[in-house]
């Protein structure tokens, strides 16, 4: 497994610094989140900058990319997380996947083979049937065009979003039956939801396991916590990762601790050590 770190959490350093810190604490991989300052304009237009900027970069640092879809503001400065794969309007609708097909361009251009991405909340009253719709007419084109590039889409179950459970996730790997399909597995998004047991959904999904996120967490808090902060044991879920034979990324997710980005990160790393070397 390769411990990374997610630049949610270096939100106020430039991406060049962020990326160079990583590899100086010792992280060897890293999921980088397509904010504002990256991917501007959020299309295809930003594509070849925000390339330019990342390729050599990466290329110094040796870290393994993955691509994160999961900013805030990026297509609406006034409502987090809009539009979405979800939401009522078409065209809201159609710049959400152009985003994403220019992150899945991005990965392409950089060396990732994953995309991050979650399903958003819907902005309207529309019935489960017509949010289905919409979600898997959106992630099918999609899959159809990571494929052609090479790329998988790690899909997240979010709390509060269309999407928030395994089960759900189970339906939706149902109707987008897609070799390009696979999960990004949240532990915390599990443990404070109290959706089942992580080490069985590691047994049960490591085929399409391509990506884990890391924090800890309180039972029924949505809310990324530094690691022995909150009420988690990683223990069986570094156990049950190992056992799957997972090689991949796993990611810490510290989004609102980068107001101590560098110190939070080392404290991190460290923690991770003796889980990873315990692993094998």
């Amino acid at each position: 497994m390769l411990p990374g770190y997610n630049t949610n959490g270096f939100a106020h350093h430039r991406i060049e610094d962020a990326l160079n810190l990583l590899r100086e604490i010792g992280y060897r991989a890293v999921a980088i989140t397509l904010d504002f300052d990256l991917l501007d304009p959020p299309d295809a237009r930003g594509v070849p900058d925000a390339v330019r900027r990342l390729a050599p970069v990466l290329e110094r640092s040796g870290l393994h990319p993955t691509v994160e879809t999961g900013a805030r503001f990026t297509l609406d400065s006034r409502r987090k997380h809009q539009p979405t794969l979800v939401s009522a309007s078409a065209e809201g609708r159609r710049r959400r996947l152009a985003y994403l097909k220019a992150a899945v361009d991005v990965a392409a251009a950089i060396g990732a083979d994953v995309v991050s991405l979650w399903s958003g909340s819907p902005d309207d009253d529309a019935p489960g049937p017509v949010l289905w719709k919409r979600l898997v007419a959106g992630a099918t084109e999609l899959l159809d065009y990571a494929a052609e590039r090479g790329i998988h889409l790690g899909f997240e179950p979010e709390p509060g979003m269309f999407i928030d459970t395994m089960a759900q996730f189970a339906q939706l790997t149902e109707q987008c039956r897609h070799p390009a399909r696979g999960l990004t597995l949240d532990v915390g998004h599990v443990f404070c939801l109290g959706d089942g047991d992580l080490t069985t959904h590691i047994q049960t999904w490591a085929g399409l396991l391509c990506n884990v996120h890391l924090e800890d967490m309180r039972r029924g808090v949505h809310e990324h916590l530094p690691f022995g902060q909150g009420e988690m044991e990683f223990g069986p879920v570094f156990a049950a990762l190992h056992q799957a034979g997972y090689a991949g990324p796993v990611h810490v997710e510290l989004p609102r601790h980068s107001h101590d980005a560098v110190a939070t990160a080392r404290r991190a790393f460290e923690f991770l050590q003796t889980y990873l070397s315990h692993a094998h």
